[in-house]
Formats: structure tokens, C-alpha cells, sequence
């Protein structure tokens, strides 16, 4: 309920569409040169290229924000896209979006949570989180449910900020916390064993820290340096450079 009404709030909506793009709602990958919404699409296909061949492939995609990375997925890579995704306005910029792109037959959007997916078993052959599973205050749930909608040799592809293995004082990742209103993050240690007991087979795993820095430093400096294009109030403005530049 907190990251619902959160995400559905206008100086969050007002946020995310005016600095981080209003398509991704997550960290991007960097060099030297892209802008947070080009650092945004390229981790959507970095991630598609490790999903391999998607035609006609049944998609799920756990919080799913706006829908750019369900776009991307449809219209470039041929797959059949369910979104499910717990904000009511996200969800209708999504659809809006959609009908835009020409993507309807292709993109459905629906409402709901992902630790309580309303979807029968075995319908999905691939399951694509972006960012999203941090927020659930029962992650062991989430994962039940991804493994309850995959279909046998289904895949789960998904990226999420995360907390060291080896952590000792969490004290500088309590700023975090407080933000998500839960008491930690899940950690790689905590995916493995969680993911292997629900019998799925690691393939890879790719540690992206450097990005996640990058990404936060961007929005930062965006935010401040375009606070003035924003509806929100001053107070969220300097709440979220804090938490930032915190992260």
C-alpha cells in the first residue's frame, strides 16, 4: 500500500516522468555519454539479449512501471507482454502509451501485486522484473508466485538494487530503508538460496554497481538542475536529492 500510493501521488508521477523519461522506471547502464533515458533503454536490451529469442513468447513483467521495457519487448522482439504493476496511474500513462505505439494486441496491463498474482499456473515462459521486487515486504512470496506462473523450463530475468552479501552495519543503507519503509534489501546470497530452492538453475549473474552510482549521481544532477520544470513541492524535491545522494 505505501508504494502504491507513492507511485500513484503526482509529485512522484510528475517526477518520474519529467527526469527519468516517463518510458523506464529503473537504474540504466553508462559510459561516458548517454542521457538517463538512453542509460534507461539500454538495460532493457542488454537484458533482452540475455532472454534470447522472445517471437511469440508469453511475458510477464513484475512492476512494470510505465511499460517502455513491455514495448521495447513487443514491438522489437516480438513477445506477447502481461504487465502487472501495482500503480493505477502508471498503469494508465502504460495504456495510454500502448495505444499510441499501435501495441494493444500485443501488451496487456493489469493491476495488481506481485506477491498475489491473479494469473493461473504455468501460463508465463518468461517471467522480467526490473528494479521492482525491493518494495515487496515479503520477497519469499514473490518468488513463490514467479515460480507458480512460469511454465517448465520457464525464465526469470531480473535485476534489483540489492545489499551486500558481506554486510556488517547496514547504518549508511538506513536512509534506503527508510525510503521503502522496510528493514533491508534482498542480497545475491539471498536470491541464490531462495531461487535454488524453488528449483530454478542460476545461468548468470552480473554484478552492476558502478551503473547503479552513475545512475543516481544523473538523477541528481538532473533533478536539481530542472527542479523548476517540476509541479512537485520543494520539500519531495530536496527529500528525494537527499535520498539520492544517499544511494
Amino acid at each position: 500500500a505505501l508504494a502504491r500510493d507513492y507511485y500513484d501521488s503526482d509529485e512522484a508521477d510528475d517526477f518520474y516522468r519529467t527526469i527519468w523519461g516517463g518510458e523506464d522506471i529503473h537504474v540504466g547502464l553508462y559510459d561516458e555519454g548517454p542521457d538517463i533515458s538512453t542509460a534507461s533503454r539500454r538495460t532493457v536490451e542488454h537484458m533482452a539479449a540475455k532472454a534470447g529469442a522472445l517471437e511469440g513468447k508469453q511475458v510477464l513483467d513484475l512492476g512494470s512501471g510505465y511499460g517502455g521495457a513491455a514495448r521495447v519487448l513487443a514491438s522489437e522482439h516480438a513477445a506477447n507482454v502481461t504487465c502487472l504493476n501495482l500503480s493505477a496511474v502508471e498503469n494508465e500513462r502504460n495504456r495510454a502509451l500502448t495505444r499510441e505505439a499501435g501495441l494493444d494486441d500485443k501488451i496487456t496491463v493489469v493491476d495488481g501485486s506481485f506477491d498475489s498474482l491473479p494469473f493461473e499456473a504455468s501460463t508465463f515462459d518468461l517471467a522480467w522484473s526490473q528494479d521492482a521486487i525491493l518494495h515487496a515486504p515479503d520477497r519469499r512470496a514473490v518468488l513463490d508466485e514467479v515460480a507458480r506462473v512460469l511454465k517448465p523450463g520457464g525464465e526469470f530475468i531480473f535485476t534489483d538494487p540489492m545489499q551486500a552479501d558481506t554486510l556488517r552495519d547496514p547504518t549508511p543503507l538506513k536512509p534506503i530503508y527508510d525510503r521503502i519503509h522496510l528493514p533491508d534489501l534482498a542480497s545475491f546470497v539471498f536470491y541464490r538460496e531462495e531461487l535454488s530452492e524453488r528449483g530454478f538453475e542460476e545461468v548468470s549473474v552480473e554484478e552492476l554497481t558502478g551503473h547503479m552510482r552513475t545512475h543516481y549521481a544523473r538523477i541528481s544532477e538532473e533533478l536539481d538542475a530542472r527542479r523548476d520544470e517540476l509541479d512537485a513541492s520543494n520539500a519531495f524535491v530536496n527529500r528525494m536529492l537527499k535520498d539520492k545522494l544517499s544511494a
